[in-house]
């Protein structure tokens, strides 16, 4: 199967690029539509131009809600493992936050399922989305820069974006031939907070006038984590105390003291080690304005996963073990320290067709191929092994522009094949397939635009070889936008606007065919095979640009959820685990989300320039409860002062308690950052080096996010020192 998949890739050599960030010339720049970049960065300290999020036909992605990039220097500074946390201090964005070793990007409170992440506009095709503690096959050390569409993306993504998508852009399929006779960028990095040891180098060639030749590779290595407290919240140390106090009443005193043992824990978050490196290589033909080109990449992980302090992992079966019958290492379930060794081979393929004047101008093609393998180690032992193998590809034909109109149409066709093996494979084996049709058009008015957006996608579910259950699914969206400009010219670029959207979600193959113990999560997980379609409707209001030297960028939002499907508590127990179901029900969400950065002060050889971030959202089933896991209000605020070789920056970033959540959710208490950095970056120009120094959560305050399933016992970093370094040339 693994051949047949990329022959078809190759064969299908015309499929197009899903969504296309273009880089501004300097003869003809464009102003962001959303402050991607804060005006606290320098431009001869960055390594791209100005740079707009755009799909192929369009000016800007608005009829897509909020676009934001990140690259350069806040890609530098906020440098991580896990994408999660590279994109954290993003409004409207948080983390899973499940452990060091895997965090998956939350966008305005929706994750999982609901966010896509792709890498050059094709799907990651992993099982991240399968289980929080599995991590994004993407490697953010040699990202280019990362694009968050935050909101429905299903019009161009997949069904499966209905709450937004993630784009890491690489440069593995060179993009160009290069100027230079060799063109090289790297980073390297270390921390005290684990001992972080890492490193990032793609280095571009030009083979002839015509081809372009790359190659890249990273590698990350952390110790355990070093955290301000103790490793369990006060309300699980009481619980584990009282446990403790029970089985040393009962005679069991190797029990007992385990329980305190954990309950006291503090100063390092046990087995939650990573290791992670990479090998990328691309190759490109480029002839006009018609290119061709293909990569080839490995990724390698592996990672603890924290346990619950004194108990472990509960696995299946764990609770009918009497306790005069178990040794010391399965006192309490735990069959040694639990980890995962993910590996992932992929081949990617990118192409532009020059169609000349017609009514089409270009045919654009991306398509990729992955196999995937995901192992649950206990100690020594193989656990589950998980499989993905899969191909997703799109063609797209981009239309001239023909007076005030120009757009694109196009289709996409994914097929996944998933299987899991092993004693707590909660989800059986099944194949995935998709095909969609989907436009996007925008009419332009001069300082009045229009966008209007449609989708179908047909997507079969099919676990018939397994458990005998297929499902098929037909999926509808559609949107529309309009802006006004405000201002232009010498007063900058803003603009107001407003989208209203139809986005439809088929269930995924978790929600409709699990059953089983979740063990990373703690939950014996019910799928509902009669699960439908998830629906809503959305309404979104925006101002977004430039106004003189001040970047801005504010969005209301309201959605409507027909049949939001949701894990309900059941009240049940099995295999000493609670039971969660699969079910449906209506939803509402409402959320604010808001930026902005200007100077405030400023001289022939000094700037101070300051920016401010914030997020709201809530989020109601239909019988009033809270939808669980919605992360909390949170505003930061920085001043930077730029000299003319180094930048002095100083942060604090606020986030309010959660304690408006779901039945059997705890509630999660709020905290306070403060971070600090100096970046010296000698040249300006072309060649590029920048030395940053930086302190993260200088009074080693504690903090938990409220998105993640583990909080209860996996803190966020203490005090941290970090250096890093950044060189292009």
């Amino acid at each position: 199967m693994r051949f047949t998949l990329l022959t078809c890739a190759a064969a299908a050599a015309l499929i197009p690029y899903a969504a296309i960030a273009q880089e501004a010339s300097s003869s003809d720049q464009q102003e962001p539509e959303a402050p991607t970049r804060t005006s606290t960065e320098r431009g001869g300290d960055d390594f791209h131009n100005v740079i707009v999020v755009t799909a192929p036909g369009l000016d800007r992605l608005d009829v897509l809600a909020g676009t934001s990039v990140v690259d350069g220097m806040e890609l530098q500074r906020n440098q991580n493992g896990q994408l999660g946390e590279v994109l954290a201090k993003l409004p409207g964005v948080s983390a899973s936050g499940f452990a060091p070793g895997v965090s998956r990007p939350v966008l305005r409170g929706f994750g999982g399922e609901r966010v896509r992440v792709l890498t050059d506009g094709i799907g990651a095709i992993d099982a991240s989305s399968t289980s929080d503690d599995h991590a994004v096959t993407v490697e953010p050390l040699i990202a280019e820069r990362i694009e968050v569409l935050r909101g429905p993306a299903v019009l161009l993504y997949g069904s499966q974006a209905i709450g937004g998508a993630v784009n890491v852009i690489t440069k593995r399929i060179p993009p160009r031939v290069p100027d230079e006779p060799v063109h090289v960028d790297a980073m390297a990095g270390f921390d005290t907070v684990s001992n972080r040891r890492e490193g990032g180098l793609s280095v571009d060639v030009p083979v002839g006038d015509n081809l372009a030749f790359h190659v890249d590779g990273s590698y990350r290595n952390t110790d355990n984590l070093e955290i301000p407290g103790y490793v369990a919240t006060d309300r699980l140390r009481a619980q584990l105390l009282e446990s403790a106090a029970e089985e040393e009443a009962e005679g069991h005193l190797d029990e007992a003291e385990e329980l305190r043992e954990g309950a006291n824990a503090r100063g390092t978050l046990p087995n939650s080690w990573t290791e992670t490196y990479t090998l990328g290589t691309g190759l490109a033909y480029f002839s006009g304005n018609s290119s061709l080109g293909v990569s080839f990449d490995y990724y390698d992980t592996n990672y603890g996963i924290p346990g619950l302090p004194g108990v472990g992992h509960v696995h299946e079966g764990d609770h009918d073990h009497d306790h005069e019958e178990e040794d010391d290492d399965h006192a309490h379930g735990e069959e040694g320290p639990v980890s995962i060794g993910m590996k992932r081979y992929r081949a990617d393929l990118k192409g532009v067709l020059d169609l000349g004047d017609g009514f089409f101008n270009e045919l654009r093609t991306r398509w990729g191929y992955s196999d995937y393998t995901h192992t649950e180690f206990e100690g020594d032992d193989v656990g589950t092994v998980f499989d993905v193998e899969g191909v997703e590809g799109r063609v797209e034909l981009v239309q001239s522009r023909r007076g005030n109109l120009q757009g694109s149409l196009g289709g996409q066709y994914s097929h996944t094949n998933f299987s899991a093996i092993g004693e707590e494979a909660f989800v059986p084996s099944n194949t995935t397939d998709s095909f969609a049709l989907f436009t996007v058009q925008e009419l332009d008015f001069d300082r009045f635009e229009v966008e209007l957006g449609a989708r179908y996608e047909h997507t079969g579910v099919d676990a018939s070889d397994s458990i005998g259950v297929s499902r098929d699914f037909d999926t509808f969206s559609g949107a529309i936008g309009a802006s006004y400009t405000l201002t232009d010219g010498a007063a900058g670029d803003l603009r107001a606007g407003v989208n209203l959207s139809r986005a439809e979600r088929a269930p995924s193959a978790q929600e409709l065919f699990a059953d089983g113990p979740h063990v990373a999560t703690q939950q014996f997980e019910i799928g509902s095979p009669t699960l439908g379609t998830e629906r809503s409707w959305g309404v979104e209001g925006y101002v977004r640009g430039n106004l003189g030297p001040a970047l801005l960028s504010a969005s209301v939002y309201r959605n409507w959820f027909n049949d939001f499907i949701f894990l309900s508590d059941t009240g049940a127990e099995e295999d000493g685990l609670e039971v969660f179901q699969f079910l449906q029900q209506n939803a509402d969400q409402f959320g604010i989300e808001a930026e902005a950065s200007m100077p405030v002060f400023e001289t022939n050889d000094f700037k101070l320039l300051a920016d401010v971030r914030g997020d709201y959202v809530r989020a109601t089933l239909a019988d009033g409860s809270p939808v669980p896991r919605i992360p909390p209000l949170s505003l930061s605020g920085a001043l930077e002062g730029q000299f003319e070789h180094v930048d002095v920056r100083a942060e604090v970033e606020w986030f309010d308690k959660q304690d408006r959540v779901s039945e059997h959710e705890a509630p999660t208490d709020g905290y306070t950052f403060v971070n600090a950095s100096v970046a010296w970056h000698p040249f300006e120009g072309a060649d590029n080096l920048t030395i940053l120094a930086q302190v993260d959560n200088i009074f080693d305050v504690e903090g938990r996010r409220h998105t993640s399933f583990t909080k209860e016992f996996v803190p966020l970093p203490g005090r941290n020192f970090k250096l890093t370094a950044r060189l292009s040339l």
